[in-house]
């Protein structure tokens, strides 16, 4: 017998604009009665994944980053940085330009590495 782990994505982009209307919609739908909990948590899981593999499937170009480095941190494998006036060429000449930004960077297949497999002891 064995056992399969699902995956494991990270709840980063949860936070991104998209990631904050859906949670507000589940926590409304949730406090008026029409799902619970445990199925907007499931919802929240597949957002998880759904976002990390369209990402790493679909977004394909390069750009290069100048600005201000003010901090920087690593945590669990986790780099985060945040650029104060960073500019951004992208692929075609375009720039863009903002007045800060905070970067989360992980490994490509740390974002979407399943867990080991697991066999119970056949003794």
């Amino acid at each position: 017998m064995s056992y399969r782990i699902e995956p494991k994505y990270y709840e980063f982009y949860r936070s991104a604009s998209i990631g904050r209307a859906l949670m507000d919609s589940l926590d409304e739908l949730i406090q008026d009665g029409l799902i619970t909990p445990q199925l907007a948590f499931k919802v929240l899981m597949q957002f998880d994944r759904a976002t990390t593999e369209t990402l790493n499937r679909h977004v394909k170009f390069k750009t290069s980053l100048k600005g201000h480095l003010s901090t920087y941190r690593l945590c669990d494998d986790v780099w985060t940085f945040f650029v104060k006036n960073p500019s951004f060429k992208i692929e075609g000449g375009e720039l863009v330009t903002a007045d800060k930004v905070k970067i989360i960077a992980v490994k490509s297949e740390q974002a979407t590495a399943a867990e080991a497999k697991t066999k119970p002891n056949q003794g």
